[in-house]
C-alpha cells in the first residue's frame, strides 16, 4: 500500500529501454519495406516517365491494352496519334504507352 519513491522510480528507469525495443521491429519492417517495395517502384515510374517522353513518330509501341500500333503523331497534349492497321489512326494517351519495340533513328539536322 505504501511505495517508497526510490521504488517507484526504478519502475519508470526500467521502462524506458522497452519500449523503444518494442517499436524496434516496426521500424525494422518499415526500412525493409521501403528499400523492397517503394524505391524500386520510384525507379520504375522514373523510368517510364522518360521512355513515354522520349516517344517520336515511326516508334513502334505496346499500349496497355495490348495494340502493338506505330505512332504517326506526336501532341502536345499528352496524346499521341498511333496508327493500329494501314489507314486507321486512334489517338491514346501518353502515359497508357508500356512499351517501345522499335525506336527510330533521330532526323539529321537540316544543315548537315
Amino acid at each position: 500500500m505504501f511505495v517508497t519513491p526510490a521504488f517507484a522510480q526504478a519502475a519508470d528507469g526500467a521502462a524506458g529501454p522497452g519500449q523503444l525495443g518494442q517499436f524496434l521491429p516496426l521500424i525494422l519492417i518499415f526500412v525493409i519495406m521501403y528499400f523492397l517495395l517503394i524505391r524500386p517502384q520510384q525507379k520504375r515510374a522514373k523510368e517510364h516517365k522518360a521512355m513515354v517522353e522520349a516517344v517520336r513518330r515511326g516508334d513502334q509501341v505496346v499500349t496497355q491494352g495490348g495494340i502493338v500500333a506505330k505512332v504517326t503523331k506526336v501532341r502536345e497534349d499528352g496524346e499521341v496519334e498511333v496508327e493500329i492497321a494501314p489507314g486507321v489512326n486512334v489517338r491514346v494517351i501518353k502515359q497508357t504507352i508500356v512499351q517501345v519495340l522499335s525506336k527510330t533513328e533521330p532526323a539529321a539536322p537540316a544543315g548537315k
